[in-house]
Parts: structure tokens; sequence; C-alpha cells
């Protein structure tokens, strides 16, 4: 059989702009090359060419869960367990109020103090519209475990801290979720793409995540949902939309769900932007996950050893031990919004998370310890030369 592993990087699979060093790939990754002609294609011979048929000819209908295939290959998942669409915020609460509705006789939901905010406020808001007591419970990540009592529905966790990297481990969560009778849901967010994940092998109930970070589906590429199958036949939608029906274009007045996954489905599929994240996905053909996830602590080990030791001002805000931690690195700095600018001023792509996080995401893909290197020469003349005490670089935009 054809050997088809590629080495790591593969710069020449993206579009990267001269002279930039991208370490921000896990807020937005970059274009993959094809994308865009691809989609040129779907909207010259596919939308102009074929219309409305294209919702047969060219498979609109079947896209979600074809993607949704190929996003699961890289998450452990099972062949149809996967189905995308919508927002990263809907399936959050779609998962949610099934997991819910799964442990009627039980009020809280369990969370951490790292999990992204949209998450909370999706929980917020479905115990504000339910009405019956639910209580949303957040306690710091390493108390979660102890949290886990009797009265836990359901434990909406993201596995990697957007802020620090911190990551949890899913198959001893779970197991423990479970053994506390809870419902387990996984945001993966900053795990999709960035290291091996297997949620088929954890058992949980739920998984969600975004495509547009570390698998570069592009600005508003579309979330994904996973559900265990031997639930899915059972779990009750609360966004019964026409595309979850079980026979949309019977064009019944009552809501019958689909018969697996295909129930999470909501509204029309967003073509365009699905077909850029098809086109995507071609980048992780021959890509080992266990050789990126060995890329990717050696990189964040290296950037770890040569911050600290070239500039003393910054503070590691991210574990220590690589077991811990995802594919990012974090340090505090009091002026790190600044910094940050000046940073993507001299081509060093980071970003910034209030309230002095500055944060680098790192991805084997398209970065190699020579990246790393140039970087951090970069960042060390900010901070030495204090570049960053300019009034340009305190100014903020609409996007941090």
């Amino acid at each position: 059989m054809k050997d088809t592993t590629r080495t790591l990087p593969m710069k020449d699979r993206f579009d990267l702009p001269e002279g930039v060093i991208y370490l921000d790939g896990n807020s937005l990754g970059p274009l993959p090359k094809g994308v865009g002609d691809r989609v040129a294609r779907m909207m010259a011979e596919e939308w102009g060419g074929h219309l409305i048929g294209g919702w047969n000819a060219d498979d609109w209908m079947g896209q979600p869960m074809r993607v949704g295939d190929t996003v699961g290959r890289l998450i452990g998942a099972e062949p149809g367990t996967v189905v995308l669409g919508d927002t990263l915020s809907i399936k959050v609460y779609q998962a949610l109020s099934a997991a819910v509705r799964m442990r009627p006789d039980r009020k809280v939901i369990l969370s951490d103090s790292g999990n992204f905010p949209s998450d909370l406020y999706m929980a917020q808001g479905l115990i504000a519209q339910l009405g019956q007591g639910h209580e949303l419970r957040i306690v710091e990540a390493e108390a979660v475990m102890d949290a886990l009592g009797e009265d836990v529905a359901v434990a909406m966790i993201t596995q990697v801290d957007y802020r620090t990297g911190r990551m949890h481990d899913m198959a001893s969560m779970t197991k423990r979720a479970q053994a506390a009778g809870a419902v387990m849901l996984w945001d993966l967010a900053h795990s999709a793409g960035a290291m091996p994940v297997d949620v088929a092998a954890s058992g949980c109930e739920f998984a969600v995540g975004c495509t547009y970070k570390y698998l570069n589906g592009g600005p508003g590429a579309p979330a994904f949902i996973y559900v265990r199958p031997d639930i899915a036949p059972e779990i009750e939608p609360a966004l019964a939309g026409w595309l979850g029906h079980d026979a949309p274009f019977a064009f019944e007045r009552g809501y019958r769900p689909a018969t697996g996954v295909e129930r999470m489905r909501v509204g029309t599929p967003p073509v365009i932007q699905m077909t850029a994240l098809e086109e995507a996905l071609k980048v992780w053909e021959g890509v080992d996950m266990a050789e990126l996830r060995a890329a990717s602590v050696a990189l964040c080990e290296l950037f770890i050893a040569e911050v600290e030791a070239r500039c003393p001002a910054l503070t590691l805000a991210s574990p220590r031990d690589a077991a811990m931690r995802g594919s990012q690195v974090s340090f505090h700095f009091e002026h790190g919004y600044a910094a940050m600018q000046a940073l993507i001023a001299r081509g060093v792509v980071g970003d910034f998370r209030a309230p002095d996080i500055m944060r680098f995401g790192f991805t084997p893909l398209y970065i190699d310890a020579g990246d790393v290197r140039g970087a951090v020469d970069i960042l060390q003349a900010v901070l030495d030369d204090r570049l960053w005490d300019d009034p340009a670089y305190r100014r903020t935009g609409r996007v941090t």
C-alpha cells in the first residue's frame, strides 16, 4: 500500500502572507490552497449552472453529513454520528437542552471557570427559558471532578481552556461524570484538529465544536455536533427545524425527528461556506494525529523555553506540563494588549485575552522551529525596546 503520510510542516498547503509568522490559528485558521478556486467553481458551475438543481445534482442536501464524517474522523467519531450546520452556540444549546431532558430529576448544569463565555450564556438562556429551577454551577477547573455529585444533570466542559490552554482529560472526566449519573457534553473548539481526540472511546453522549480554528474552514464556518449513536434515536431536539425532520419534503404539519444525528439539523445548510470547509479539510489527508501532537508539544516547549530565557517580563499562564496543555501557550504581561499589537505590526500574529494574557497558537501544519525562534526574536525586541509603549498600540477595535 502506498504511504500517503506527509512530513510536517506542510506550508505548501496554505496561502500565508509573505513575512508573517502566524500564531493565531487557534482563533482563525489560515486559508488552505485550493479553497478559493473550489468556492469559485461551486458558485459558477453549481449555483450558477445548476441553480436549484444543485440540491440534488451537487448533493448540497447531503453535505452536512458528508462533511460531518470527514470531521468525525479527526475526533474519533463513528461514521454517521457527526453533522455540520449552524454556529457553535446553537450546537451547544441543542446538545445542552437534549442532555437536560435526559435527566429530568436533576437540576444542575456543571461547568468550569475556564469555559468559553458563550457556552455559559447558552446555559443561562436555557435555564431561564425552562423556568424549572435549574442551576448553572461554575467551579474552578481543578474542582470539576469533585463537583460531579448526584444532583448534576449534565457536565458541560470545554476540553481546552481558550485563555490558557489548560486541558481536561476527556476519558477520565467522562467516566467520572457518567459514574455520577450525569450526561457528558464536550466542547472541542480548541481540540479538533489540534490533537488526537477519540469521542467514541470516551463514551461521551455529546460533543460540539467549531471548524474555523484548527480546521481552517474560514470565518463563519459551520459548527459540528456529535451524538453517541445509541442515544441518537431517542434524544428530543429543542430546535425542531425543518431539516431535522425525518421527511422534510413531506411538508407535514407536525414535527417527526430524523432517525439519527440528522435530527440535530435545524435550517438550510450554508452551502458556500460548507464547500469552503469541505475543500479545506483536504489538508488533513495523510496527516498522522499522533505525529501532529508530538510536533505541537515540541513547538510549545521550545517557545516556552525561548520566552522564559529572553523575555523575563512575561509570566507563563499555561500549564507547564505539556500533557495538561493544548496546542497553545499563553503568557501574562501587564501591557499585553499593546505588546500584541506591536508584535502584529511586525509580522508576528498572536492575540490577546483580557485581562492580561498574550496568547499564541501553534499549528504544526504550517509552523516550524524556525518560526518559533523568529517570533521570539521579535517579541524580545518589542519588550526590550518598549516598542509597545506607543499610543497607537493601545487603541482597541471591536475585535480584540
